[in-house]
């Protein structure tokens, strides 16, 4: 168990070193105020579709499309349980602000499954894996560019149509892409072979390496422009950090195994245990950036989203090491389909 939790410890250090930087760049104004504006367009047009071209492209084909299907019913499953957990408890955080309230809807309901989980989730797995994390989690991204960015939007900035342009953002398209690329079998031609990278192959491997740490560089970044000793204050976000990184986890990949249990018995269709993972990867890491962003981007308070990002993705550190350990040693050590 000391092996598993300190090789999940070292990505998780690497990333929150980045976040620091990013604070420190932000604090001794090496960077310009707008610098966190340029790492959220670069994350947002070239590292994340990057990122999510090339593991689709290489891995999403006929072969798999299978076990990804199965894995995405289970994702909707878990995206409908989330949201049944965070509906009640928003109100219990908040009873008269609504807005406020819808903050903390979204922020127990999504955890920061890309800039946190595919980083992770691809030093730990590898590309293969990433690719049945990136399916996975195509159900959560979704509901976040639906419901979830629109809880965040008040009333008065909300636009018909709205929703559809949200769905069709960078990331996503560039994801639908690989699946279409992967899928007629265009994976190699355009990307080369695993050992032997085309330019285009090389460029994108390059672009999709730096979404962790520009990610982490702009949440460390983002977190300086606000009052520390206020954050810290907020006793309520401790409470929410809680339930995001470790009771709701522990919650939802329960429902996850019952529901896997069932499908055994029911249809006889054995299912994987490395589901659970994905599981966790995709609900116990830390409260997303969005909480800050669209706040401050339509007049709403940002401190409360500021204060989830600083307290969640520090204590993220040790708390997914040691959640991931000790799912290694209730279901024993991850194990990838082959594909």
């Amino acid at each position: 168990m000391i092996e598993i939790f300190l090789a999940t410890l070292n990505p998780m250090l690497m990333l929150f070193l980045c976040m620091v930087v990013g604070f420190v760049l932000c604090k001794t104004r090496i960077l310009p105020e707008n610098a966190g504006k340029v790492m959220a367009k670069l994350e947002t047009w070239v590292f994340c579709p990057a990122l999510s071209f090339y593991t689709m492209a290489r891995y999403c084909t006929i072969q798999n499309i299978g076990t990804y299907t199965i894995n995405m019913v289970i994702s909707a499953f878990g995206v409908a349980m989330a949201l049944a957990i965070a509906l009640p408890l928003s109100t219990l955080f908040v009873k008269d602000k609504v807005y406020e309230r819808k903050v903390y809807q979204y922020a127990l309901t999504f955890a920061n499954s890309g800039y946190v989980g595919d980083p992770v989730v691809q030093a730990l797995f590898g590309d293969i894996g990433l690719s049945y994390y990136k399916m996975y989690t195509l159900p959560i991204s979704l509901v976040i560019y639906s419901w979830g960015i629109n809880a965040l939007v008040p009333k008065v900035d909300r636009k018909s149509g709205n929703q559809l342009k949200n769905l069709l953002n960078a990331p996503m398209v560039a994801m639908l892409l690989g699946v279409m690329v992967g899928l007629f079998g265009g994976g190699e031609l355009l990307l080369g072979a695993e050992g032997s990278l085309s330019f285009f192959g090389s460029t994108l491997n390059g672009f999709k390496a730096c979404m962790g740490p520009v990610a982490m560089l702009l949440a460390g970044f983002t977190v300086a422009r606000y009052d520390i000793i206020k954050m810290l204050k907020n006793k309520k976000v401790y409470i929410a950090t809680t339930l995001r990184l470790i009771i709701i986890p522990a919650i939802i990949i329960t429902g996850t195994f019952g529901v896997k249990e069932l499908i055994v018995v029911i249809l006889g269709v054995e299912i994987n245990h490395f589901i659970l993972f994905l599981v966790f990867f995709s609900v116990g890491t830390p409260l997303g950036l969005n909480t800050v962003i669209f706040p401050e981007a339509f007049g709403g308070d940002p401190s409360t989203g500021a204060s989830m990002v600083m307290i969640s993705h520090t204590l993220c550190v040790i708390s997914i090491p040691l959640m991931y350990a000790l799912m290694c040693v209730v279901f024993g050590q991850p194990i990838i389909p082959m594909m």
